[in-house]
C-alpha cells in the first residue's frame, strides 16, 4: 500500500524536522509540509508547533496522538492481510548483488521477511559491480544492490566507507588515519578490473600511484595476502565485517566512501513481493547514513 499521511506525520515526530522526514520518503520539504496540513485542516485543529529548530506536537496533537498511532498500526495490519489475499506470500525474489551485501545484509533481512511471509522463496545471484548491473538491466532478477554511479534507475541507501588495511605487525598500524599519498611507498594488493573502479577514483583523485605486486579478483583473497604480510590494499568497510584476518583496518584522510543503492530496471514491472522487500530494505537504513 502507498504511504499514508498518518505514517509521514509520525516520521516527522519521530525525526523532529519536516526537512528530514521529506528527506526519508525521497519527498520534498514542500510536499511533506502539506501533507501535514492537509491533516490538520482535516482535523479542524493545529497538530504542530513549528519552529527554527524544529517541530514539536501542540497540547492538541498530544491528546490526538494515539489515536493517529492506532490508524496508522491498522494500516499496517490492512496491508499485510492485502498481501495476503492477493496470494502474494507465494512465489520468487531474485536478487542480485556482490558478496559483502549477501555475506552481511541480505541473511539477516530474509530471515525477517520469511517470518511474515514464509512461502516466498529467494534467488541470490552473486557477481561483480559489472556483473551486477548487467543482470538488472537484462531482467535476469528483480532488482540488485549496486554502486552509484548507475546508469539503472536507483535508489540510495548506504555510504560505506573504505579502508585502508594492513599487517598487525606494519608501521602504519598505529595511525589514527592513513593519508591516501602514503600508499605510494608500499607494495599494494590491486582487485582486477571490474572490481577496483572505486580504488582506482581515491587513487586518481589524489594523484598517487601505487607500488601494485599483486592482481586478484577476490576481496577474501587480499585479506589473506595482507594478512601474510604481501603488501596492503583498499577494501569498503562492509566487506571487512566479521572478518577473521588478522589485519589492521584504518580509514582514509581525507575520508572517501562508496555509496549503495538498490538498482531496478523498472518500476513498474516489479512484483509487489519484490516491492515490499525493498521497502523493508530501505528502512533498514537511516537516512543519517548520508
Amino acid at each position: 500500500m502507498k504511504l499514508t499521511k498518518y505514517e509521514i506525520f509520525l516520521k516527522v515526530l519521530t525525526f523532529g524536522s519536516l526537512s528530514k522526514a521529506a528527506e526519508y520518503f525521497n519527498y520534498t520539504q514542500s510536499a511533506v509540509s502539506q501533507i501535514v496540513q492537509s491533516l490538520e485542516t482535516e482535523m479542524g485543529i493545529t497538530l504542530l508547533n513549528r519552529s527554527r529548530s524544529g517541530v514539536s506536537l501542540t497540547s492538541e496533537g498530544e491528546q490526538i496522538l494515539p489515536y493517529i498511532q492506532d490508524i496508522h498500526a491498522a494500516n499496517q495490519k490492512l496491508a499485510t492481510k492485502l498481501f495476503e489475499l492477493h496470494e502474494l506470500d507465494a512465489g520468487v525474489i531474485r536478487i542480485a548483488a556482490f558478496t559483502s551485501v549477501t555475506c552481511h545484509w541480505l541473511p539477516q533481512l530474509i530471515q525477517q521477511f520469511k517470518k511474515d511471509f514464509p512461502n516466498i522463496d529467494f534467488e541470490i545471484n552473486q557477481g561483480d559491480y559489472v556483473e551486477t548491473e548487467n543482470r538488472v538491466q537484462d531482467g535476469l532478477v528483480d532488482f540488485g544492490i549496486v554502486k552509484l554511479p548507475s546508469k539503472l534507475v536507483t535508489t540510495a541507501i548506504y555510504q560505506d566507507p573504505m579502508m585502508v588495511i594492513l599487517p598487525e605487525n606494519h608501521p602504519l598500524a598505529a595511525c589514527d588515519a592513513i593519508p591516501v599519498e602514503r600508499l605510494s611507498n608500499e607494495p599494494f594488493i590491486m582487485l582486477e578490473p571490474g572490481n577496483n573502479d572505486d580504488l582506482n577514483r581515491i587513487l586518481k583523485q589524489n594523484k598517487t600511484v601505487p607500488k601494485v605486486e599483486h592482481r586478484v579478483r577476490d576481496d577474501y583473497t587480499i585479506m589473506a595476502m595482507v594478512e601474510r604480510g604481501l603488501g596492503i590494499s583498499i577494501l569498503p568497510e562492509l566487506v571487512l565485517s566479521r572478518t577473521s584476518y588478522h589485519i589492521v583496518c584504518k580509514p582514509l584522510t581525507p575520508p572517501v566512501h562508496r555509496v549503495l543503492a538498490i538498482a531496478v530496471k523498472d518500476n513498474a514491472t516489479l512484483s509487489l513481493a519484490a516491492q515490499y522487500f525493498i521497502d523493508r530494505l530501505v528502512k533498514a537504513f537511516p537516512p543519517s547514513n548520508f
